[in-house]
């Protein structure tokens, strides 16, 4: 079978008021730009309406002298001026941002003898350094030969990282295959009025540049005022076509559909009111130290022998519902609901399923559950999905038994025979497969043990690591008991973070407080074990220090703090916090570590009667596992 991706699965056919789409014949699905760009997939497109470019009557296509050799057109001049211009001031506002966020400007030449004449004009008329524009066509590779291409191909594709070059030009070759996240500025110079060579060259753009959690809401606001018709309020994820009326045609559809928006001369500030805030003055008296405890060399990973009698039994449905539901004789495929492999098929007609089958039903079903508690896989592409390391790789034996006896004795309430009156199918049924893979995923972790030997090695890190952190200055509140200067809260539903932060400020019982970020504080966080089974990574919200304590704070809206997954959430930070207060004093910052996980309702509760949010946390801490009654009391 052959599987098929493309951007633009289509051809062009005819001319002017006949050219129509004819899409390739396999085509199954058609997920287009447009579909994209709502879905804030790729960058937001909007086009530079400039006055002097909508006013010219100029030629947009290279001039010829007698002699026929080209040179650049005016009107093609001040489009790459245009561009240029957009190119500096994208550079000045990122950097206050991000300075390592290098965008980038792409000129799409007609043919290989403009290209250098553009590259000429930038170095003549804009003042650029040779090494700040590069130029790249199907004429320089064959020029130069496979050897002396592969340092100018590889310098290409890693423009993101640099700050040089500052502008791309190209003729056909980068209309494929060429995927870079920072180009922001496109000026398409050529004559082609081919919907597939625009989309092509419009494509090479459109990969997103920022990436992080933190600019969601500010790029979601940008595509709901494009929508709107508005000029969007920044130009973070934005990509900037300078592109001449000839071609506005092309637009017309997406600019219907409020998926194009257009700026005018200037185009407002290009992060908008997204800024990098910096560490304050004396942050070191602010500073959290989160205290890792690092895994010693004779560390080592056994299991206590789950009890079958003790796991949770299948009551979604009793036997009788299920064989009903079943029938008797058909083919079964049983899936593995991790990576989706087909397996256990058999053909059944009236027959018992031969012990050779049910075997193999077994060992797959060890797989599973072995690859169930998998670490998640790192950020990127650095791993493959099949190179995942399975969490359980030994005993695998000895899982397959507890397998077989929590089926035959526990799954259903009742003895249970695979065996008979064609029994083993009920196990093929996807809900019972979910039931047994979870129970056992959650049964293997609490019944983990870990031996270990020699002292144990405690490293500190510092939340001051992280220099900086971007957010938007209107959802951002101005702090004097942080390492920040200020700290961000949801644009969208974060009116209880916004007043946790106003109330930790004006406390005085609060020492220091930070709110973390999940995609900056990447090492503050804790594993957990979801309710299906799956490890996952948990963030808390904030770092409260007091007098006496440190606490890592939950805040939840009062609906969701009954759910399977912050209640597990809870079990792994309250273990976790044990662990830490087992440490030696100046180990741990001198303070007990404490979680706390403080609902809505309670949180306005006691604000709104002067209570002390050093109070309303002791209040909401989590007591230890061992003693869950004692949850929610105060030492009067």
């Amino acid at each position: 079978m052959q599987v098929d991706f493309s951007a633009t699965p289509y051809n062009d056919v005819g001319a002017g008021k006949n050219k129509r789409k004819v899409y390739f014949p396999h085509i199954i699905v058609d997920f287009d730009l447009k579909e994209a760009m709502r879905a804030g997939l790729v960058k937001s497109l909007v086009l530079d309406r400039r006055k002097e470019i909508g006013a010219l009557p100029l030629e947009f296509k290279a001039e010829r002298d007698d002699d026929g050799n080209p040179t650049l057109s005016e009107g093609q001049r001040v489009m790459l001026r245009a561009g240029f211009a957009k190119l500096k001031k994208l550079e000045t506002d990122f950097a206050t941002v991000d300075a390592s966020r290098h965008p980038k400007m792409l000129v799409v030449c007609e043919d290989t003898t403009v290209s250098p004449l553009v590259e000429r004009f930038f170095v003549d008329e804009l003042g650029l350094a040779a090494d700040e524009v590069m130029s790249v066509d199907s004429g320089k590779k064959a020029e130069l030969g496979e050897k002396e291409w592969a340092p100018i191909r590889e310098r290409l594709f890693d423009v993101d990282k640099h700050d040089k070059p500052r502008v791309i030009v190209s003729v056909l070759m980068l209309r494929e295959g060429f995927d870079v996240n920072n180009i922001c500025v496109i000026v398409p110079l050529r004559s082609s009025q081919a919907q597939i060579l625009l989309e092509q060259t419009i494509g090479r753009g459109l990969r997103l540049m920022w990436r992080d959690e933190e600019f969601d809401d500010l790029k979601r606001e940008n595509r709901e005022r494009i929508k709107a018709g508005q000029e969007p309020q920044s130009l973070i994820d934005v990509l900037s076509i300078v592109e001449h009326p000839a071609f506005q045609s092309f637009y017309d559809d997406l600019i219907a559909e409020g998926l194009v928006g257009g700026t005018t001369e200037g185009g407002g500030d290009g992060a908008g009111d997204l800024i990098s805030v910096g560490l304050c003055e004396g942050f070191e008296a602010f500073d959290f130290a989160i205290p890792f405890i690092l895994r010693e060399a004779e560390e080592g990973i056994s299991h206590q022998t789950p009890a079958p009698e003790k796991l949770l039994p299948f009551t979604a449905m009793g036997r009788d519902e299920l064989k009903t539901m079943l029938g008797k004789g058909d083919v079964f495929v049983s899936q593995d609901l991790q990576t989706s492999t087909l397996f256990g098929d058999y053909r059944v007609d009236g027959a018992v399923m031969n012990v050779t089958g049910y075997n193999d039903f077994l060992t797959r079903l060890t797989r599973r559950i072995g690859q169930a508690l998998s670490q998640p896989l790192p950020k990127g592409n650095k791993i493959a999905t099949h190179l995942a390391n399975p969490y359980l790789q030994v005993n695998t034996a000895e899982l397959a038994g507890w397998l077989e006896d929590y089926i035959r004795e526990r799954l259903f309430g009742a003895d249970f025979e695979p065996l008979e009156d064609e029994n083993w199918r009920l196990l093929l049924l996807q809900p019972v497969l979910e039931h047994i893979t979870k129970v056992f995923a959650v049964a293997l972790i609490e019944a983990e043990e870990r031996p270990s030997t020699g002292n144990t090695e405690v490293k500190q890190r510092h939340l001051s690591e992280v220099a900086k952190l971007p957010m938007r200055e209107t959802s951002s509140v101005l702090v004097s008991k942080c390492i920040y200067e200020r700290l961000p809260f949801p644009a969208r539903n974060g009116g209880l973070e916004k007043a946790f932060i106003e109330w930790a400020q004006a406390d005085s019982g609060v020492q220091a407080f930070c709110k973390l970020s999940e995609t900056r504080h990447e090492f503050a966080r804790l594993r957990y074990v979801k309710e299906d089974g799956l490890s996952a990574f948990y963030h808390p919200d904030f770092l409260v220090r007091t007098t006496e304590k440190i606490y890592l704070v939950e805040t939840k809206a009062q609906g969701q703090l009954n759910h399977p997954n912050i209640q597990r959430k809870l079990k792994a930070a309250t273990a976790w916090c044990e662990r830490i207060n087992m440490l030696e004093a100046e180990q741990r910052s001198g303070r007990v570590w404490s979680y706390a996980l403080v609902g809505e309702t309670v949180f306005h509760e006691w604000r709104s009667k002067g209570g002390r949010m050093a109070e309303v946390l002791e209040f909401a801490r989590v007591r230890s596992l061992s003693a869950p009654a004692a949850q929610g009391r105060l030492a009067l």
